[in-house]
């Protein structure tokens, strides 16, 4: 049996599939600060802890909220003489280019905690001046002093030749080693001198209580539970040991969110789809995706607390390309200064949740809007709903202020919500040049059935698939991946120079490095696999365009059709090429895939009629049409392939499917729900 957990900020979810194919689920609250014990509630309400298990995925939240909260270890900064304030000073790009009240992001180090020693490399690597080790000592004698916690070294270029920065490494272990040290080269050998160094930083900054959660963890399940092999999901869209994700949690940073994303390119394959939008509603955030001809995005230009007002923190590791948006279930509905309705990002969170949970919540969310608009149903809630409780909400705190009803301040509250959710889709398709009528709309999570159908009528999608397992479908597709990791390494080079000696050397250098790594977590070389792109550019540029390049020894044809394909990219990218031009690598980029077994799932062939399937008829309330007698199905007693027109819902444990009038659907042979808009 295999089991994968995902902690949200709400719920934390559990999905195992057994040794025939077959998928179980469950729910239950996530349990800040100590999220394991969160873990543990959901493993037991699922009753896998009865059962020894093969393999166990985990994905977590720790590492983005000690970031967002700033609940991390007090840090210290080694970096080479002359760049102290290389945080200080970052990028000179404002986002907010006509605040003159503007304020760069305060930096994680404090500017005392901000220390140079002696050492220079030149661009090429080459050694200017030797590594003062007596000025590390000091560094560390005063580091002692200020009860650092943690440690980050970043030197100039080391992402060349890393020898200084490992040199500092070992002296500070052997003077001091029960602090926590982490070197730029160990997490990125890419350039972007402030990018690099923040990496560096945060990763420091998150590492003991990384490693505490990670050990609290791993103790308690070995105390509960026989379990042959834990991994923990990575930003990249794949797993790593819990041994390494502890040297390296910054790899962490978008755990949770990215596994629905690559869940939803394997489930494309399954149901050949292979361009997909994934979107995933929780009860804090919705996330979205694009995942074309089967590929998941991955960049190292990854940023947290970024907005059009604040430049935010950049994190120079491979995350899955996602847009995250502060709407979901508990999202808070509000008036702002100027009399508008907004909905999030402020959440009801688990605790005390919306209003409708009876926890103490006193300001409606978009749960108990639906709630009162007849998308959700008080009975199948865990707790006892007080449904004139959340009318009362509704009415004092929006429909007041309007002087509407509660029922179309519920209404409003929606469509708000939805309008917020659309944006963020627009970002990933639109913006970046494709049509959404090329895609299929995959939406998971608690909130994503109910509200994608709406916004697939909105954004002329043609298709939605609602998966099995949805809820929780982040941790379905933890179950789907393989160990992964991404070796990135700056290597500029024209391309009318390079020869074939060279790139190969180099392509063989990186993938040595991954077979060294694969065989320290016990993975075998025959089931490691290398996929291999360039970071290009035309000369003269910034920006580069990732490009897919081919396996083994390169010839000058390799060489040219790398080429070719850049020109393609860049003009679909930027709507122009320069064949005239001249173009230069600047990164290779080899993804590593140990391969690891998957769970077969299971065909799920259902007989009977639509009618079996039908548990009550509810009046729910519509824009334009207001309150419709609405035909309420189980999920679970739904026929394959029997067509339900809409309106409609469709209910299962802790997700509910909402389909409007000029839509219909069906459940498909492996279970899914497949929305498509009907025909004129």
């Amino acid at each position: 049996m295999r089991v994968a957990t995902d902690i949200g900020g709400t719920f934390t979810d559990l999905v195992y599939v057994d040794e025939n194919g077959k998928i179980g689920v469950a729910k239950s609250s996530t349990t800040p600060p100590n999220f394991e014990k969160g873990v543990l509630d959901v493993i037991k309400k699922s009753g896998v802890d009865q059962v020894p298990l093969s393999m166990f995925i985990h994905g977590t939240t720790v590492i983005i909220n000690a970031l967002t909260e700033r609940k991390g270890a007090k840090t210290g900064l080694i970096t080479t003489k002359g760049f102290r304030d290389v945080l200080e000073i970052a990028r000179g790009n404002r986002p907010d280019l006509f605040n003159v009240n503007y304020q760069k992001p305060e930096p994680f180090v404090e500017r005392h905690l901000r220390l140079e020693v002696g050492e220079r490399l030149t661009y090429k690597g080459e050694v200017l001046s030797a590594l003062d080790l007596d000025e590390v000592k000091k560094c560390v004698e005063f580091f002692k002093k200020e009860g650092v916690e943690a440690i980050a070294v970043s030197y100039l270029h080391s992402y060349v030749n890393p020898t200084h920065e490992q040199q500092t490494v070992q002296l500070i272990k052997e003077l001091w080693p029960e602090v926590k040290v982490t070197a730029s080269s160990d997490i990125t050998k890419e350039w972007r001198e402030y990018e690099r160094t923040n990496t560096a930083v945060l990763n420091a900054y998150v590492q003991p209580a990384a490693t505490t959660y990670i050990d609290r963890l791993e103790n308690e399940l070995k105390a509960q539970i026989e379990i042959e092999q834990r991994y923990i999901m990575q930003s990249n869209g794949g797993t790593t040991k819990f041994e390494k994700a502890k040297e390296a949690p910054i790899n962490m940073v978008e755990s949770g969110p990215v596994a629905g994303i690559f869940g939803a390119a394997v489930l494309g394959e399954m149901i050949d789809e292979k361009n997909i939008i994934a979107f995933d509603i929780g009860g804090t955030t919705a996330k979205c995706s694009l995942i074309e001809n089967g590929e998941v995005k991955v960049s190292t230009d990854y940023y947290i607390e970024k907005d059009s007002r604040h430049a935010g923190y950049p994190i120079k590791t491979p995350v899955v390309d996602i847009v995250e948006i502060g709407n979901g279930g508990g999202s808070i509905a509000w008036i702002d200064q100027a009399g508008s309705l907004k909905v999030g990002p402020q959440s009801a969170g688990a605790f005390p949740g919306p209003v409708a949970y009876g926890q103490g919540g006193t300001e409606p969310t978009t749960t108990d809007a639906n709630l009162l608009t007849g998308r959700l149903s008080s009975k199948n809630f865990d707790y006892d709903v007080d449904l004139d409780a959340v009318k009362y909400a509704m009415e004092t705190k929006i429909g007041n202020h309007f002087g509407i009803s509660p029922e179309d301040a519920a209404l409003g509250i929606i469509r708000i919500a939805n309008s917020n959710m659309l944006n963020a889709l627009k970002l990933i398709s639109i913006r970046k040049g494709y049509n959404p009528k090329d895609f299929t709309l995959l939406a998971f999570g608690g909130g994503g059935s109910m509200h994608a159908p709406a916004l697939a009528l909105e954004l002329g999608v043609k298709k939605v698939v609602v998966p099995i397992a949805s809820p929780v479908f982040s941790a379905w597709g933890m179950l789907m991946t393989d160990l992964r990791h991404d070796y990135i390494q700056t290597y500029i080079k024209r391309m009318n120079e390079l020869t074939m000696e060279e790139i190969n050397q180099s392509w063989t250098d990186i993938e040595t490095n991954a077979f060294r790594h694969f065989e320290e977590e016990g993975m075998p070389a025959e089931n490691v696999e290398f996929h291999r792109f360039a970071d290009m550019r035309y000369l003269g540029q910034e920006h580069t365009v990732k490009v897919p390049v081919s396996n083994g020894t390169w010839t000058e044809d390799d060489k040219q059709k790398a080429i070719e394909v850049f020109h393609d990219l860049h003009e679909k990218n930027f709507t122009f090429k320069l064949e005239d031009v001249q173009t230069e690598i600047v990164n290779l980029h080899v993804t590593a895939f140990g391969k690891v077994e998957k769970p077969t799932i299971s065909k799920q062939l259902k007989d009977g009629a639509i009618t079996e399937a039908l548990k009550e008829e509810r009046s729910v309330y519509y824009e334009n049409d207001g309150w419709v007698t609405t035909p309420v199905y189980d999920r679970e007693k739904l026929p394959t392939n029997k067509v339900v027109a809409g309106p409609a819902i469709v209910e299962e444990k802790a997700a509910v499917t909402v389909i409007y009038k000029q839509q219909k659907l069906y459940v498909d042979e492996y279970g899914n729900i497949i929305i498509e808009k009907e025909e004129n």
